[in-house]
């Protein structure tokens, strides 16, 4: 038995879709029976206990499940999956074949979109790649290029250039070994090299 049920209040959004508020049909961690969400365009899109409220939109064939939520003015749409802990808000964007799962964060004016997928304790904002161009699992934690001129290693994001000065200070602190630091090190390296390359094809 579901959490929620299609509320007779209606829109038709920009993309032509007719959509329908929806409302929490028993008190539950996202709010109180009769509270308001957002809008789905059928009962399929939203599963489990997963929630969408304000002004976000899910739509097409995507299904938010898990405990994932959407909110704000997100739009999850297309064949798009959010799940687990995962959540999308701000103005961001869902949609195609791309996954968001785990406790990934998709935020900001961000767009996820094709085969991308985002997922573990990622964060994906604002000037975001709609997929990485560098995603290595090293022997201590995963990376990825998670924003233009950003690289996140674990769960800490910071500017290429500061992992530059500070990854070897950065790792100690988290109890790497002297061989797992130069690891790490070449990783960066190779992420400083991408994104100079993208920067510099971008401004052809």
């Amino acid at each position: 038995m579901t959490h929620f049920r299609l509320t007779k209040e209606t829109m038709i959004n920009e993309a032509g879709v007719q959509l329908y508020r929806i409302e929490l049909t028993e008190d539950c961690n996202w709010g109180k029976k009769g509270d308001k969400g957002g809008w789905v365009e059928k009962a399929e899109n939203l599963v489990e206990d997963a929630w969408v409220s304000d002004n976000a939109q899910v739509y097409g064939d995507a299904c938010v499940y898990g405990d994932a939520r959407i909110y704000s003015n997100a739009r999850v749409y297309n064949d798009a999956r959010v799940y687990g802990d995962a959540y999308v808000y701000g103005d961001s964007t869902v949609s195609g074949d791309a996954c968001v799962y785990g406790n990934a964060r998709v935020y900001g004016d961000a767009q996820v979109f094709g085969n991308a997928r985002v997922y573990g304790n990622a964060r994906v904002y604002d000037d975001a790649w709609d997929a990485s161009p560098l995603q290595i699992q090293g022997s201590k934690h995963f990376l990825n290029i998670c924003k233009i001129g950003w690289l996140q290693i674990g769960c800490i994001s910071k500017r290429i250039e500061e992992w530059i000065t500070d990854f070897e200070m950065i790792g100690k602190s988290n109890s790497y070994t002297d061989l797992e630091i130069n690891e790490y090190g070449m990783y960066i390296e190779l992420a400083k090299k991408i994104n100079e390359t993208y920067l510099i094809n971008k401004t052809k």
